[in-house]
C-alpha cells in the first residue's frame, strides 16, 4: 500500500533538501517528487513592460500615431 507524505522544506545551496519525520520507517524505499513553487522563480513583470513587444504593436503613442498617418496617406 501507497502512503502519502507531505511535507514543505527549503532548498539549501547546492540543491539540497532535506525531509524528516518520525512516520517514515527506517531503510523503507521512498519516490520523491520535488515541486518548486514557480511564483518564486519567475520575477513579477509589471503591465508597462508589456508595451511595446507583441508583434505589431507600438513601443510608444507617438509610432501608433505615425502609423495611423500612413494609413491616412498624411
Amino acid at each position: 500500500m501507497l502512503k502519502a507524505h507531505r511535507q514543505k522544506a527549503i532548498i539549501q545551496s547546492g540543491g539540497v533538501i532535506s525531509i524528516s519525520s518520525p512516520e517514515l520507517p527506517a531503510g523503507t524505499i521512498a519516490e520523491v517528487i520535488v515541486i518548486v513553487d514557480a511564483s518564486i522563480e519567475e520575477p513579477k513583470k509589471s503591465l508597462t513592460s508589456f508595451i511595446g513587444a507583441g508583434k505589431g504593436s507600438f513601443a510608444t503613442p507617438e509610432e501608433a500615431d505615425e502609423f495611423i498617418r500612413q494609413l491616412r496617406g498624411e
